[in-house]
């Protein structure tokens, strides 16, 4: 919704700013379809070349999440932190054995199936159990768990941001493809040399448009929509990284409540349920 509300203010501020200036529209729209036809067309092309395929349909895909917003809310990470606890009581309490069968076979493991969002997410199901699979091997050092989690992790990070990037770049290269059609604009204005001075005027304006409209891309709408997704992919990975501090603080010793206390912790402000809310339900898991 803020993102509708920034374009149409940004439209309204320059475009307004404009016109009560004096400035004729005509000119703009004259020009509009050739030159935003060879800037943005150019851009998507430059896109194209840049990317791979995984690269281009994340980025598009990112779209929806620049308007949609976090892919997890409040309610998402209460889960997690339930399902956690649930996997790391059972460990503490019935030992390795009795947890070999919910992390060999997820989507077959009762605990999991209580939490159907968690058991969509691929990675942060790949992420739990394969790390549970470590300390059922005895790989009980906590510092090397941690290690090895923080590298998947960063792993992860780094693909997950590739649409954030690839739109970064593209919104970097704008200006200078506007410039590359405003100056086609000027050559062929200097084709019509004898045209009158009202007709040069013209041309040398809708010439112009393309440096206009290259800037006015890059800074007005990609460049922010790059930002956003960026923001949105470090806001989702706060999710991922709550498992490693839950786990970890396991291997240190931790009962399972002080564990996921300490990964509630992680949790952004904005969908950070409380202290009691999560008493609370833990509460309710364990009666």
């Amino acid at each position: 919704m803020f993102q509708i509300i920034g374009i149409v203010l940004l439209f309204g501020m320059v475009f307004g700013s404009y016109l009560l200036a004096g400035g004729k529209m005509a000119v703009i729209l004259h020009s509009l379809p050739f030159e935003l036809m060879g800037i943005l067309g150019s851009g998507v092309a430059a896109f194209v070349i840049a990317n791979s395929m995984d690269v281009i349909k994340a980025t598009l895909g990112g779209f929806g999440r620049i308007f949609g917003g976090p892919k997890w809310k409040k309610q998402d990470y209460k889960e997690l932190l339930s399902l956690l606890f649930q996997l790391t009581k059972t460990m503490k309490s019935k030992g390795v054995v009795a947890l070999e069968s919910h992390i060999e076979k997820p989507k077959e493991s009762p605990i999991f199936q209580k939490y159907p969002k968690v058991l969509k997410d691929h990675f942060a199901v790949d992420f739990i159990c394969d790390t549970l699979r470590m300390m059922t091997m005895n790989l009980e050092d906590p510092h090397q768990v941690e290690d090895a989690m923080e590298k998947q992790l960063e792993k992860h990070h780094h693909e997950a941001q590739a649409g954030a990037h690839a739109l970064q770049n593209m919104a970097d290269a704008l200006p200078a493809l506007g410039i590359v059609i405003a100056v086609l604009g000027v050559i062929k204005t200097m084709g019509s040399i004898t045209e009158p001075p009202e007709v040069l005027g013209g041309m040398i304006g809708g010439a112009l448009v393309g440096t206009f409209l290259g800037v006015f891309l890059a800074y007005g709408m990609i460049g922010p929509f790059a930002t956003r997704l960026k923001d949105i992919v470090e806001q989702d990975g706060a999710y991922y990284k709550i498992i490693q501090s839950v786990l970890v603080a396991h291997l240190h010793g931790n009962a399972a409540q002080i564990s996921v206390e300490i990964g509630r912790g992680d949790i952004p402000s904005v969908a950070q349920p409380s202290f009691v809310e999560m008493e609370e339900t833990l509460n309710s898991l364990t009666e």
